[in-house]
């Protein structure tokens, strides 16, 4: 139950005071330091970046990745953002990469917490341009497919992209 007494009335405990002492040294380290100390207490994400990329037909890019698991390899162009890079900017990134493709970002579709210390970003993105040409290392095969005739062995989240649906419905 909590103390009915003012706080000027009730007594200092070693809980209060190692309180205050964090707070006056947190007010003289400002500026880098504070941030220095922020980025080693917190966790550090990874951010994994996907797109949803339609042509002008409205059919859907879709990339048989070579390193996904056997039976669920059909999925959107995906990758991580390298550090200071916007996440619009590593759709186009990934996909010219992947694909040889250039695409156009548009709005934000998806923002959530991954697994472990990762997020997990969706953006639309529409195809401006480029000639196909897959990288044969990552990935497999690369096809354009109608949302209403997606292959099997998707990755599920993928398939719920493309519909417009999210994970809980």
């Amino acid at each position: 139950m909590a103390d009915p007494r003012p706080h000027w009335e009730r007594p200092i405990t070693e809980e209060v005071e190692m309180k205050r002492l964090v707070a006056r040294l947190w007010r003289i380290i400002r500026g880098p330091m504070q941030w220095r100390i922020l980025w080693l207490a917190h966790s550090k994400f990874m951010a994994g970046i996907t797109g949803v990329v339609r042509d002008d037909a409205g059919r859907v890019l879709l990339l048989r990745h070579r390193m996904w698991p056997e039976g669920r390899q059909w999925g959107l162009p995906t990758g991580y953002a390298v550090k200071g890079e916007e996440f619009a900017q590593t759709v186009v990134r990934e996909v010219r990469e992947e694909t040889g493709l250039d695409v156009k970002p548009g709005r934000l579709v998806q923002l959530t917490s991954g697994y472990k210390l990762r997020i997990e970003v969706a953006y639309e993105a529409v195809l401006v341009g480029g000639e196909l040409k897959i990288d044969s290392f990552e990935i497999l095969e690369a096809k354009w497919f109608s949302p209403t005739e997606l292959p099997d062995g998707m990755q599920e989240s993928h398939r719920l992209l493309i519909l417009g649906e999210t994970p809980n419905g």
